[in-house]
């Protein structure tokens, strides 16, 4: 089992201002989007989780373990996290070898890290440019390669800041197809995400960040059904919610599928 715990969770850069106001969470089995406007306290909380920043107050268990004032590196093998922009994450001046360095920094060896670098590249769909310089390749596929990174050292707990950002139809669905992957797996999977549809079509719950506080949190399908609550965090409904509601459907649908199996069985009838 992975989980984790924030218990009165509270971070700020001055006294004056609270970032977080004190997050009471449990993240365990299930995929989970955090979602919320700019300056909501979503980027602060998976840094704090991943040992980027340290609360001010509260504490984090991962496990049971309190991990609060570990730093990043002592967490690399168990909280992997792909960052929102990957420059700030490539540094090598080819693809293999900045996809290897992680798994080599975390202890696997050469031979391990590179067979688990050519597998993640395989899933991102880059393995036919391992060889190629990431800033000779576009914003898209630098961030398949910063995925592939955390993908390769197998960590327990993935976190990923805004993936859909930059990926058409089929990086998305490269993207739903990893999550997907890595739930089977058992692993912890959290993602920040402006995308409501994404959000929607692939996560279990979802988690509504708002001033610094957790204004909603639940199944993703219950989440969405909030609109007045959403509206208050400056966030919309999914695309099909919308479409559904314009129909004269009430029933929440998440995927295009449900609602076209919805239409069918109206058509039947």
């Amino acid at each position: 089992m992975n989980e984790i715990k924030a218990e009165k969770l509270q971070f700020s850069y001055t006294a004056e201002k609270k970032i977080l106001q004190g997050i009471h969470l449990h993240l365990m089995k299930e995929s989970t989007a955090i979602i919320g406007q700019n300056g909501a306290g979503k980027s602060t909380f998976v840094k704090l989780l991943k040992g980027l920043l340290k609360p001010t107050a509260g504490s984090i268990l991962y496990n049971g373990k309190d991990i609060s004032g570990l730093t990043a590196a002592t967490l690399a093998k168990d909280i992997g996290m792909v960052f929102q922009n990957p420059n700030d994450q490539i540094f090598k001046n080819k693809v293999i070898d900045e996809v290897m360095f992680g798994p080599q920094n975390i202890g696997q060896t050469e031979d391990e890290a590179q067979a688990n670098a050519i597998t993640a590249l395989r899933k991102v769909g880059l393995e036919h440019q391992a060889e190629q310089n990431p800033y000779d390749l576009s914003l898209s596929e630098r961030k398949m390669i910063a995925v592939a990174s955390i993908l390769a050292m197998n960590t327990n707990v993935v976190i990923f800041d805004e993936p859909t950002m930059g990926q058409d139809y089929v990086g998305k669905q490269i993207l739903k197809n990893i999550i997907a992957e890595l739930r089977k797996e058992g692993k912890l999977v959290l993602c920040i995400l402006h995308d409501m549809d994404f959000a929607a079509q692939v996560f279990e719950r979802t988690i509504v960040f708002h001033q610094g506080n957790v204004l909603l949190d639940g199944p993703t399908k219950e989440v969405f059904m909030h609109a007045d609550i959403l509206k208050k965090a400056f966030l919309e409904q999914p695309s099909i919610i919308k479409i559904a509601k314009n129909l004269g459907i009430d029933n929440t649908y998440l995927t295009e599928e449900e609602l076209i199996e919805k239409l069918n069985r109206v058509v039947r009838d």
